[in-house]
This record gives structure tokens, C-alpha cells and sequence, in this order.
């Protein structure tokens, strides 16, 4: 079995799917965590300057998606097919597109102008292609159902309500936390503001 040795921030943000990848195949790892006023001290140390990266053996891989993908393939949270996974992608992209340029400052003006101009739509869109189906890609679960917990945990911090009008993203963030592997590590994580 590998070595895991996962460097984040102690805080969820882009290093939660990573750990709920893991935590769903039960797969022992190394959750180190910086601080985020240590960072300066540490950046240079990491392939271009950004974490979450994931060592394995001894090797560091960086890119929460290319880790993420690396990981759900192991764990059996891909697509059936190549189309699925094409699917698949197309959700994880437009989530990582929507997360990427929040304003993660925090500022109340900035958070509602862009959920206001951007975000609702993007939502909108997520919820149409969710539809009547339990998972984003139908009748079972993909990485693409956990980033969309993961990510909207981080937005909820900022402006607690943003999903209200969506409810069938609303039942998808509760199906991913009964998971009984998610549940389990969202009862033993360190407790963090986001």
C-alpha cells in the first residue's frame, strides 16, 4: 500500500476533496496541515507555489484535479463509460470554474455581486443537469457528487444561504455527507471556520 502524506492549509478549501477521496476508500494518510499565516515560509518549498499537493512514496503531485482524478479512478468514482467520464469532467470543470474566481476575500459586496451576476447561473445550470437523477451522473455516485460538497462548504462560510433556491443540489450535498465513509470523516476532521 502507498504512502500518503497529503499538505494543506488548516482549513478544508481545495485539499477536502483530496482528503474525502481518501477517506471514502478508508486509505490511511498524513493530513498536514500549514497555517495560512506560515505560509510565506513555506511556498517555495511546493511545485509552483500551491498546495494542496499530494505526496506518494516520497514523490509530490500537485493539482487538486489531477489528484482528485488520479484518486476517484482508484476508488471506483469515475464514469462507466468514456462519455460518463466526459459528463463527469464537465461538471467538475464548471465547479472549479465557479470556486476558482469567488471572492474568497470575504468582502459582503464582493461575495453578492458575484453570486448575484455569476453565481446563479452557474447554479441554475448545475441543478438542470442534476435534474431528476440522484447523482450527477444517475444512478451512482462520482467524485464530480463530493467536489460539489466539497467546494460549496467553502462558499457557505461566506454567505450561508447561497444554495436555498436549489433544492435538488441542496438533497445531493446531504446524500454525499450519508455516505458512510464521508460521514464518518466529517465526524472525526479537525474542526475548522471553513
Amino acid at each position: 500500500m502507498p504512502n500518503y502524506k497529503l499538505t494543506y492549509f488548516n482549513f478544508k478549501g481545495r485539499g477536502e476533496i483530496i482528503r474525502f477521496l481518501l477517506a471514502y476508500t478508508n486509505t490511511e494518510f498524513e493530513d498536514h496541515r500549514i497555517e495560512y499565516n506560515d505560509w510565506a515560509q513555506h511556498k517555495s518549498s511546493y511545485p509552483f507555489g500551491k498546495l494542496p499537493v499530494l505526496e506518494i512514496d516520497g514523490t509530490v503531485y500537485n493539482q487538486t484535479l489531477a489528484i482528485g482524478r488520479y484518486l476517484a479512478k482508484k476508488a471506483g468514482l469515475t464514469g462507466k463509460s468514456d462519455l460518463d467520464d466526459l459528463r463527469i469532467d464537465a461538471i467538475l470543470d464548471t465547479i472549479d470554474d465557479f470556486v476558482s474566481v469567488f471572492p474568497w476575500t470575504g468582502d459582503e459586496k464582493a461575495v453578492k455581486e458575484y453570486m448575484d451576476k455569476s453565481g446563479q447561473p452557474v447554479l441554475a445550470g448545475l441543478e438542470k443537469a442534476l435534474g431528476e437523477k440522484k447523482w450527477f451522473a444517475g444512478d451512482y455516485v462520482t467524485w464530480a457528487d463530493f467536489y460539489w460538497v466539497t467546494s460549496s462548504d467553502g462558499i457557505a462560510y461566506f454567505q450561508p444561504d447561497f444554495v436555498k433556491n436549489y433544492p435538488k443540489l441542496l438533497a445531493l450535498k446531504k446524500r454525499v455527507q450519508e455516505v458512510p465513509e464521508i460521514a464518518a470523516w466529517i465526524k472525526r476532521r479537525p474542526q475548522t471556520i471553513y
